[in-house]
């Protein structure tokens, strides 16, 4: 049996889709929020209204969010890199922790580095750490036809697991009352801060990479080889373009950003590594890069909303009380509207007889 509705493509979506959209799914995710939320037993329009106060609502509160944007714009890049060529990095929350791993053991052994020139280590070392990972699954896609999908998303777990191990075993500070993480770090390893804030030079190195990833994009050589060999490897492969060699320096260059956001979040936050640091920001990148259409300056935005998501959430669960399940399918809804309203700018729906069910075709 056919069914009359299909999705057709646009094939140059208006500029007022491109608003209207995004404003209609943060209206409709926003509606449907207030019914859950008024179905566990609070007031909608109160709990809405602390979220909101939460993360933007107070000097501190904004402080806060910029400090949650710092690893989900570093880690939103490197996700983009590697979707621009098509190549599907799911383990940027794997590269987080091996470049978190690598700045903990430069910064606890590193005692003989003096002043600025251990920062400059800890910042090479995790870019390393986490190219080296996102490497490994860019050797196994380009030379053994592996797909990336599968191997980041496993090397996710190695990767965690791997940490725990570390703090839970020999990194495990003997004067931590049993807690799993490692000693602090000596304050040489910690990065500078913005006054009393805990805003810190991170965020510098986030908007550095931005520039840096933009102008890749859209000024370098390179740059277009990544858009060609992800539209069409076959006249990219034509054309002269070295695959294998593109596929390996999109895969460290990915796996690198990831690794400097493991590096802010130890140096910039904690100065220890310790268990589930991370509340999966690698996961969340992926959304980012989607929402901002992997343009690098859009994921500045996207990322300090998301940041805000994040903490007036939490600010959610302290002041209303609802239990975390709640702040979690808060954040889904949100996400899944927002992002699920981007069909809706990119294809309409059109009635038609006879059609198969649901075909994706485009506009004549």
């Amino acid at each position: 049996m056919s069914f009359p509705l299909a999705f057709e493509k646009r094939l140059a979506p208006h500029p007022w889709v491109r608003r209207l959209v995004p404003a209609c799914s943060l209206a409709l995710s926003l509606l449907v929020t207030a019914l859950v939320l008024s179905s566990a037993g609070a007031d909608p329009a109160k709990a809405l209204a602390e979220m909101a106060r939460g993360a933007f609502g107070s000097p501190y509160a904004l402080s806060e969010t910029v400090v949650k944007s710092v690893p989900l714009l570093l880690t939103g890049l490197a996700v983009a890199v590697a979707f621009r060529m098509r190549l599907w990095n799911i383990g940027a929350e794997g590269q987080l922790y091996m470049g978190a791993m690598a700045c903990a053991w430069i910064a606890l052994h590193g005692g003989a580095v003096e002043g600025h020139l251990l920062i400059v280590l800890l910042f090479a070392g995790s870019f390393a750490a986490g190219a080296a990972w996102g490497g490994v699954a860019g050797f196994l896609k380009a030379r053994l036809g592996v797909n990336e999908i599968i191997s980041t998303l496993m090397m996710n777990y190695i990767a965690l697991h791997l940490c725990d191990f570390l703090v839970y075993g020999p990194w495990r500070d003997p004067d931590g009352y049993g807690f799993p993480k490692t000693a602090a770090f000596p304050h040489a390893a910690w990065l500078t801060t913005l006054g009393d804030t805990r805003i810190h030079t991170g965020l510098l190195v986030a908007l550095a990479a931005v520039v840096v990833v933009w102008l890749i994009f859209s000024r370098t050589r390179w740059g277009f080889e990544i858009r060609v060999t992800g539209e069409n490897p076959e006249a990219a492969r034509y054309a002269g373009m070295g695959i294998v060699r593109n596929i390996m320096l999109v895969t460290l260059l990915s796996g690198g950003l990831a690794g400097l956001a493991g590096m802010t979040e130890m140096a910039g936050l904690s100065h220890r590594l310790q268990h589930a640091f991370s509340p999966g920001y690698g996961y969340t990148a992926i959304i980012i890069a989607w929402i901002a259409r992997l343009n690098p300056v859009s994921m500045v935005v996207v990322s300090f909303l998301m940041g805000g998501l994040y903490v007036g959430s939490d600010s959610l669960q302290i002041m209303m009380h609802l239990p975390v399940g709640m702040v979690y399918m808060v954040q889904g809804l949100i996400l899944f509207f927002v992002l699920g309203g981007e069909i809706f700018a990119e294809y309409r729906i059109v009635w038609r007889k006879g059609a198969s069910p649901c075909p994706i075709r485009s506009s004549s």
